[in-house]
């Protein structure tokens, strides 16, 4: 059962040296995850889920607001808060975006415990390390039609919550089984202008905590789940290989091979919003010199965002024409890419006309280990410039310095929180190990609470 060896290596990770690398990767992926859920937090679903569920008060806390509630709450909307805006982390081998569920469960469960910032940070490295690997066996069979978010995502929930409830490696198994049980998340659910994608990920870290909660009471689960007759990989992928999955299991953390998205769309839409911007910012193309756009990407990037008439936020950053019209119109394709008179533009629209895709070889060869894009575009003077991606910016061979990183978060954090907030905050991430107790960590006055 190859579950037991994943329970077992979570439990593990509640005691023992943890190396640098591990750790400063975890901390990267939570500011990270504060970087994508406190703008996330204040639209919908999140503010609805919010009004449907109540706060009621408990020691978990809600983002942006403080707010307090309990932790199953806490993690269905923070994990929904985190995917809302699509610009939260992706382990790009398992085709997950691992941060929204797993720290989500993971925080929601520290804070209500009384837990401090090592004990949570353990916690995310058992969801990221377990989950990572448990994607990786089962694509890229398993995103044809189910969101790994989803549905792999409730297994590193429900990890990282064992975790930190100092399960041992009998509960935090039946905890981890009962995940893999009720995990779901279907991929039509984000080929639609609805909220249920990033529901997947709420879902899915409420999911965690629920089932460690019930296995720390002694509530049992099927411990073969993943690797039984009728299991998690026979149902929802094909042909996993579950001994290549855990190998490597403590002698390689994942967590530090994490993608830190540089654009606010789609991950898929990110190798050719690079070409793009490379090409313009080389040859000083704006949108009044091109006449044809063409994109040469891996099949899914043409199946998923292939759309061309995008009419919402939501479907613009789900269509690859939109997303590198943007590129050129705004110059980069962060959040304001999005706004509603950014989807009224004449003149951005009129791009998304003059663009083509098609299905690259050499790029659909090399999916999802790599994400790339060839990008060619001819001016309205009859010159061609042809720019290749071989990877992303943001991406584990590309990846953002951690100063790119702390960029990245004032740039989305400051709106909502002052940039007094949000330096304080920043600087409290950073030493999140020192932490005394994660229920500090509200949005305002955190590194001096944390000092208390």
């Amino acid at each position: 059962m190859v579950l037991q060896r994943f329970a077992d290596y979570a439990a593990s990770l509640r005691r023992g040296e943890l190396p640098p690398e591990a750790l400063h990767g975890a901390k990267r992926c939570v500011i990270d995850w504060f970087a994508a859920t406190l703008p996330g937090g204040g639209v919908a679903p999140a503010t609805m889920l919010s009004e449907a569920l109540g706060t009621g008060g408990g020691g978990a806390l809600l983002y942006p607001s403080g707010a307090g509630t309990d932790p199953r709450s806490a993690a269905l909307i923070n994990g929904s808060a985190a995917h809302t805006i699509e610009f939260d982390d992706i382990f790009r081998d398992a085709i997950y975006h691992p941060g929204a569920p797993v720290i989500a469960a993971a925080l929601a469960v520290a804070q209500a415990r009384g837990k401090g910032g090592e004990a949570f940070l353990r916690g995310v490295i058992a969801g990221y390390e377990t989950s990572n690997r448990i994607g990786m066996a089962v694509n890229p069979s398993h995103y044809t039609y189910w969101h790994t978010t989803g549905t792999v995502g409730a297994f590193g929930a429900a990890a990282a919550a064992a975790c930190i409830l100092d399960l041992d490696q009998g509960p935090t198994l039946h905890a981890m089984a009962n995940a893999g049980t009720l995990a779901a998340g279907l991929q039509q659910a984000f080929r639609a202008d609805a909220m249920a994608k990033p529901l997947h990920a709420g879902r899915a870290a409420e999911t965690g905590v629920m089932v460690a909660l019930a296995a720390e009471k002694g509530v049992t689960g099927a411990p073969d789940i993943l690797d039984g007759a009728c299991g998690f990989g026979a149902a929802m992928s094909r042909n996993p290989d579950w001994q290549a999955a855990a190998d490597d299991l403590g002698r390689s953390f994942t967590i530090t091979r994490t993608t830190v998205k540089n654009h606010a769309a789609c991950g898929h839409t990110h190798a050719a919003i690079d070409g793009v911007l490379a090409l313009a910012a080389e040859h000083g193309l704006t949108p009044g010199d091109v006449a044809h756009i063409r994109v040469g990407s891996y099949a899914k990037a043409t199946e998923i965002t292939g759309s061309k008439t995008p009419r919402t936020a939501f479907e613009a950053k789900f269509s690859l024409p939109y997303c590198v019209s943007a590129a050129l119109v705004c110059g980069r394709v962060r959040v304001d890419a999005f706004s509603p008179e950014r989807l009224d533009d004449p003149v951005l629209r009129g791009l998304i006309e003059r663009v083509e895709l098609s299905i690259d070889d050499e790029a659909e060869a090399a999916f999802p280990g790599r994400r790339s894009a060839t990008v060619e575009i001819e001016t309205t003077d009859g010159r061609t410039f042809s720019h290749y991606s071989p990877t992303r910016k943001g991406d584990p061979d590309n990846p953002l310095s951690d100063g790119e990183l702390a960029d990245k978060f004032n740039e989305l954090v400051e709106p909502v929180t002052g940039a007094a907030a949000a330096a304080d905050l920043l600087q409290t991430l950073w030493s999140l190990e020192t932490m005394k107790d994660m229920a500090l960590l509200s949005v305002a006055g955190t590194a001096a609470r944390a000092r208390a």
